[in-house]
């Protein structure tokens, strides 16, 4: 028996719109990512879970709320904030500009991009993978036990490291990734 995880980022929020530094900030999605919610909704309409997990923050809320009214099916909703964005510590609630002219591009890049680079009281990709590799060992248990199909509202950066765990994929290619907000990836685990 095979069983599926469907997951898929929120929408557009304010600080993502104004090119803020989010991280564990609450910002809401703005209408834009309402609608990118609902289209996210549309493409799983099809599809069946009887589980969810979403995170704390509002955004992962809101876009779940939209995928759950196609899914009368999933009884049961699960928050786990392994799946939470990165934390970009001192940098978050700042404007991407700022932060260029104030540390220059070089250093900004490394502190966005770069794979084993912490910004400052913030975790690198290296650190979300970690607790992201742990969640999917609980995902692939709770999967086995439960036989449920299971959706996951979570971020853009935690969804990078979940694509590169179970795609298999190098560093390098990790960090190139985009992440849409319109998009959901799917896998399939046997059970």
């Amino acid at each position: 028996m095979n069983c599926k995880i469907y997951v898929f980022r929120h929408g557009q929020t304010y600080y993502n719109r104004d090119g803020i530094f989010t991280g564990w900030k609450d910002s809401k999605l703005t209408s834009k990512g309402i609608k990118e919610a609902k289209i996210i909704a549309k493409k799983l309409k099809n599809k069946k879970f009887q589980v969810a997990f979403r995170t704390r923050l509002t955004r992962s809320k809101q876009t779940l709320k939209e995928v759950l009214k196609y899914h009368p099916e999933c009884k049961k909703i699960i928050e786990d904030n392994r799946m939470i964005e990165r934390s970009y510590g001192n940098l978050e609630g700042k404007h991407h500009d700022t932060i260029i002219k104030k540390y220059g591009k070089e250093q900004y890049d490394k502190w966005h991009r770069g794979f084993d680079v912490r910004p400052p009281k913030g975790e690198s990709f290296a650190d979300v993978e970690k607790r992201v590799k742990k969640f999917i060992t609980y995902l692939k248990k709770y999967i086995k036990k439960h036989k449920v199909n299971i959706a996951i509202s979570a971020h853009g950066n935690s969804i990078r490291l979940f694509r590169k765990i179970i795609e298999n994929a190098t560093k390098k290619q990790a960090v190139k990734w985009n992440i849409p907000y319109t998009k959901y990836f799917e896998y399939t685990i046997k059970v």
